[in-house]
């Protein structure tokens, strides 16, 4: 402590003490250079305990301009701090990184030009050489055997830096770690089980960032190196962190879901929530779910040896930084440890089947915002799965049957009573997934986007099924009448609906597999009697395919619509001729037996009568789709989920929790 004079009552001085960080800082913030003629100050003034709050207030009392003005104290506080860090000394590291993180914090808050907070913070003149500096040391860190705490720490700043902007691709600071990258540290740490299960939330959420940075204006060098990356030991750790944060979510739910005393709580909750602000909701740990979602989008659209990762087990001990700011019952839930300490047995998880149950979660919400972007994630997420044949071959191996617990809303006109779900290949659950998004989802506000996503994953199962003629044991009724009422319900929201083009193109969707259904469905339906099902469920629910035929014949004449339209009409013949074929003839059974209608049984034996006087015409690339493209078609979705995301991060980082007390707890015996 220093000594300064203050006034007493009286008149009199008296001495004021005052903390020598305090002193030193309040002269830097003046312009003045304390460290003039002294030999030992910085070492000395590393060695002092930070005072967050201070340096934080006196740096944020600064203006703009002030800060300009401060430039040189500022560019040798950070120069000495980025050196600092490549010393031996335990302690002066922490206090060079706490200092780091409360200045990039507080100057990138000020209304300055990327260039000017770079000026500010680095001097723009010798940028390129701090900088690097500064990432050669963190990246000895974190590549070295030092403690957690600093290993924290470092996450914390490398964090708060590429977090800094909401924007990403508008930090320009980051264009540093595009030049000296931190992409092998980040590998060794998810190759490394223990600094994995310490840091490997953080890593992943970096990763992420990073990748994330210009992706779609320039080259990202992250991208490549996640492409070409095929070292199973990282892979493998990727996969452990995002299976254990996808359980977490899991476990949360199921627990919600026993406590809740049943489904009518659960509609007067929903309705509830309504008129609660979504930032009002503590749906823990929902960032943290986002966020990994969009890890997860990332390694599977990025890496193919990836997708074998999703298809290995994996023990539920997922990061404990995960759960760094909330409460020690859910870090000991991420740890794997009970309230006594002891470690619990934790079953062992699929990470597919693990996404697959966090993904039913996720689509029982598709309004927009936080919960529409997890939906649409999740859809993106099956799209690249569903495209690549080594995962579709594991999603319907016979001998790899996965028990998956899809959770499904609460509906007026059902009771939810969740069930031991039972084994089967993963791509029953996989539609059953999109299915019951399909046939849940269908309001005024209708998501066409969604529904055409999920309409894709149908698709190219299918088409992975005909082509390799694999005869997936599931209940093809429930898919082709989900078909249906979608269709039928796309003409009541037609003038809903601004595009009205995507309209038509939806029906087209769906009248494209049924149509694959009809010409194909004997290399992949299970049994001949399915063809009888199919075409009765088909009769049965005819008006569908009359409203869809209105659909396209109301805007026949639209010259902007007449296209999508006349496919639409082209793609409906089939299935027109199809009833049209049969209807006479169950009209003319109905006359003879004098009944009203026929039993289910009577219609099918109708319908085996009559297949070789029935004639279809062959529809052409009925087993083509698009590839799936990130770019132009997501661009807009990904700019912004990576704003919130971001902001989230940045959000959670507390500067008060860079106090030294919390992060030396491991450094107690050093003497």
């Amino acid at each position: 402590m220093r000594r300064s004079s203050s006034s007493t009552p009286d008149g009199s001085s008296r001495p004021e003490l005052r903390e020598k960080f305090v002193e030193i800082y309040s002269a830097f913030m003046k312009g003045d250079d304390p460290s003039l003629d002294k030999r030992n100050f910085w070492d000395e003034l590393f060695l002092l305990k930070v005072n967050v709050p201070f340096l934080e207030k006196a740096i944020e009392e600064q203006s703009a301009e002030q800060l300009l003005k401060l430039k040189p104290a500022i560019n040798t506080i950070f120069a000495k701090c980025s050196a600092t860090l490549g010393s031996d000394h335990q302690i002066c590291r922490v206090n060079a990184l706490q200092t780091l993180c409360v200045l990039v914090r507080c100057v990138f808050r000020k209304p300055l030009s990327g260039v000017d907070m770079i000026n500010v913070l680095v001097g723009f003149e010798r940028a390129v050489s701090e900088m690097q500096v500064l990432i050669e040391n963190l990246s000895s860190i974190l590549l070295g055997s030092d403690q957690a705490s600093l290993k924290n720490l470092t996450f914390k700043f490398l964090l708060i830096l590429v977090s800094a902007v909401d924007n990403i691709s508008q930090n320009k600071i980051l264009e540093y770690l595009m030049a000296s990258n931190v992409f092998e540290p980040l590998s060794h740490i998810l190759s490394w089980p223990e600094a994995r299960d310490e840091h490997g939330y953080d890593c992943v959420v970096l990763l992420t960032f990073l990748l994330n940075y210009r992706k779609y204006e320039s080259a990202n060098p992250y991208i490549p190196k996640l492409s070409v990356l095929d070292n199973e030991l990282v892979l493998n750790g990727l996969g452990v962190v995002i299976s254990g944060v996808l359980s977490t979510v899991n476990k949360k739910h199921a627990s919600e879901m026993a406590a809740s005393p049943g489904w009518l709580s659960q509609i007067g909750s929903w309705v509830g929530g309504m008129f609660v602000a979504e930032d009002d909701i503590q749906e823990h740990p929902r960032e943290a779910h986002a966020i990994i979602l969009l890890s997860l989008y990332e390694a599977v659209h990025l890496n193919r040896n990836f997708m074998t990762i999703l298809t290995q087990t994996h023990a539920q001990v997922p990061a404990s930084s995960v759960m760094e700011h909330d409460s020690p019952a859910m870090t000991r839930m991420l740890s794997g440890t009970s309230a006594d300490g002891s470690k619990s047995i934790s079953e062992p998880v699929n990470l597919l089947g693990a996404f697959l149950t966090s993904a039913s979660i996720s689509m029982q919400d598709i309004k927009e915002g936080i919960s529409g972007a997890r939906a649409r994630l999740c859809l993106n997420i099956l799209t690249c799965i569903c495209e690549d044949q080594y995962a579709n071959a594991f999603l319907h191996d016979a001998n790899m049957a996965f028990p998956v617990q899809l959770y499904k809303a609460p509906r007026r006109h059902r009771k939810v009573q969740e069930k031991a779900p039972k084994s089967s290949p993963l791509a029953c659950a996989v539609l059953e997934l999109v299915v019951e998004l399909m046939l849940t989802h269908m309001c005024p506000k209708f998501q066409v986007e969604l529904y055409s996503k999920c309409l894709g994953i149908i698709h190219r199962l299918l088409c992975y099924q005909k082509r390799c003629r694999i005869r997936l044991a599931y209940d093809w009724k429930g898919l082709w009448n989900a078909l249906m009422s979608v269709g039928n319900f796309l003409l009541s929201v037609d003038c809903a609906v601004p595009q009205r083009a995507s309209i038509l193109d939806l029906a087209c969707q769906i009248i494209n597999l049924m149509n694959l259904f009809i010409t194909y469905g004997d290399t992949f339906l299970p049994s001949p009697t399915s063809y009888d099902e199919l075409y009765y469920e088909m009769i049965r629910n005819r008006t569908n395919f009359y409203n869809i035929q209105k659909l396209g014949e109301r805007h026949r004449e639209d010259s902007a619509l007449q296209a999508a339209a006349s496919r639409l009409s082209h793609s409906l013949r089939n299935i027109m001729s199809l009833i049209e074929h049969f209807l006479p003839k169950i009209d003319t059974q109905c006359k003879t037996k004098n009944a009203v209608s026929l039993e289910r049984e009577q219609v099918m034996e109708i319908i085996r009568d009559n297949y070789g006087s029935l004639t279809l015409r062959l529809h052409d690339n009925l087993d083509y789709y698009e590839k799936y493209s990130e770019k132009p078609h997501e661009k807009s979705f990904f700019t912004q989920l990576m704003r919130t995301m971001v902001s989230e991060v940045r959000r959670n980082i507390a500067l008060s929790s860079l106090e030294q007390q919390s992060v030396l707890k491991e450094f107690t015996t050093i003497k």
